[in-house]
């Protein structure tokens, strides 16, 4: 990927199409937009952790804002000072990594149980 593209800057209109992929995320004052939802205190951790750890695995630093039961993730380019394909890559690594239900995949690693006791984030699906 050459810097031109990897910096070029999106306009709204080009946003709105490349977020057709990421359905649950929206852009508003200047930045891409998740909200995710958690069963509490200590799930929400576990996402702001494991957001924050892919962000500075990429070099890529958002805005987070946390609340009891759910995070809100903000992604912009900051060098260019918009919405580049850097965004839309780490909001797909994010969406990968949370969504990630190995018991969906049939192999040895259970998942979380979907019982209330051990409620951990609230899928999309």
């Amino acid at each position: 990927m050459t810097e031109l593209v990897r910096d070029h800057i999106y306009q709204p209109a080009e946003i709105e199409e490349k977020l057709k992929d990421l359905p649950f995320w929206f852009f508003a004052e200047g930045a891409i937009r998740r909200r995710y939802k958690t069963s509490g205190w200590k799930a929400t951790l576990m996402v702001v952790n494991t957001v924050g750890h892919l962000c500075e695995a990429a070099w890529h630093h958002p805005e987070i804002k946390m609340t009891y039961a759910g995070i809100e993730i903000a992604l912009s380019t900051h060098s260019p000072r918009g919405i580049t394909e850097k965004d839309f890559a780490l909001a797909r690594k994010i969406e990968e990594v949370i969504f990630w239900q190995p018991g969906r995949e049939g192999g040895v690693l259970e998942g979380t149980p979907r019982d209330a006791a051990f409620a951990y984030i609230d899928y999309d699906d």
